[in-house]
């Protein structure tokens, strides 16, 4: 049981870094579409690469262009946040406590 219960919390504190991590990415994503930079840049195109799939999904399942001003990345930020606050420690807890 303790083997399982330290790899349960392990997992969640590796999801919970790993949504950090893109949280960032997503910030500088949007803080970049406001200077339209270079898309030949490889940091950029990589950039894109990681946002552009989560952001158009969003923006084919919710309204969010609203003037002209894309909230896409808003709902992605809202989104990881919900994840990392509430969902994997509520998993965790589930597990820990399914499993002992």
């Amino acid at each position: 049981m303790y083997a399982w219960n330290q790899l349960v919390l392990f997992i969640a504190e590796m999801l919970e870094q790993l949504i950090g991590i893109y949280v960032w990415i997503v910030i500088v994503a949007a803080l970049l579409s406001w200077v339209q930079p270079n898309p030949y840049n490889p940091v950029v195109r990589a950039l894109s690469a990681l946002t552009e799939p989560a952001f158009d999904w969003v923006r084919e399942h919710l309204p969010v262009v609203l003037g002209g001003l894309d909230l896409s990345p808003i709902v992605v930020l809202i989104g990881l946040q919900f994840l990392q606050r509430y969902l994997i420690p509520v998993l965790e807890r589930l597990l820990i406590v399914g499993v002992a």
